[in-house]
């Protein structure tokens, strides 16, 4: 009887001291697997399994709920996993569940060629930088009708201001120099659009909405605080 109760005081005491989980661990899984939960309904919702890949639409949508203001439906994904010569900028409504824009968009000249797999945050890479932005204003400048973008990560892509990464047009992005090349062409780190998308886009994401670039690179992923 004494080796009972002194086996049950040592497992209440374990239990007391070595608790399985905290109350802040438990909301943040729950609220890891209501966002996993979502983002596949959401995925299937909006039928994009023959035109996103489930990895990045995941991603950009946890990025999403955690840092969109004042209710901003739009969402635009750049999949750098995919190589330059396939569309892969995607414009979401996320509320009306609906595909707005499927466009190509070029990458850093020093990323790579037509797949990009280097990145960086510093100033005179002329790499592309991954993670969130959000968009801010646009400008008339040497590239044309531009869209300016604030990094949201820091140390990943928060000199995106000081390094001038802007979309704009160029005459680079387009399917005739995929046609001549392989491969469109590459820009000083800016997301690159088509001239005739150029304008229509910009117009329709400026001002607040979260574009997210991503690319299934352990470093970037390991670093990320909002992912």
């Amino acid at each position: 009887m004494r080796f009972v109760l002194f086996t049950f005081i040592f497992i209440t005491f374990s239990a007391l001291s070595f608790p399985i989980g905290t109350k802040d661990g438990l909301n943040e899984k729950s609220k890891n697997d209501i966002t996993s939960s979502e983002s596949e309904q959401l995925y299937d919702q909006m039928n994009l399994k023959e035109l996103i890949h489930f990895d990045a639409f995941k991603a950009a949508y946890t990025g999403y709920k955690k840092l969109n203001k004042d209710n901003n439906p739009l969402l635009t994904l750049i999949d750098f996993n995919l190589p330059s010569s396939e569309k892969r900028m995607y414009v979401l409504d996320m509320e009306k569940k609906e595909v707005l824009f499927v466009s190509y968009v070029s990458h850093g000249k020093n990323s790579g060629e037509n797949y990009a797999t280097a990145f960086s945050n510093r100033n005179g890479s002329h790499q592309s930088s991954l993670g969130f932005y959000r968009t801010a204003n646009t400008y008339n400048g040497g590239n044309g009708y531009s869209l300016q973008l604030d990094g949201l990560e820091e140390g990943i892509n928060d000199n995106a201001r000081p390094r001038a990464i802007v979309i704009h047009g160029a005459d680079y992005c387009s399917e005739q120099v995929i046609r001549s090349s392989g491969r469109l062409g590459r820009s000083f780190g800016c997301p690159a659009l088509p001239r005739e998308l150029t304008k229509p886009i910009i117009n329709t994401i400026k001002g607040g909405s979260l574009l997210f670039i991503y690319a299934n690179q352990p470093d970037y992923l390991k670093k990320s605080e909002v992912l």
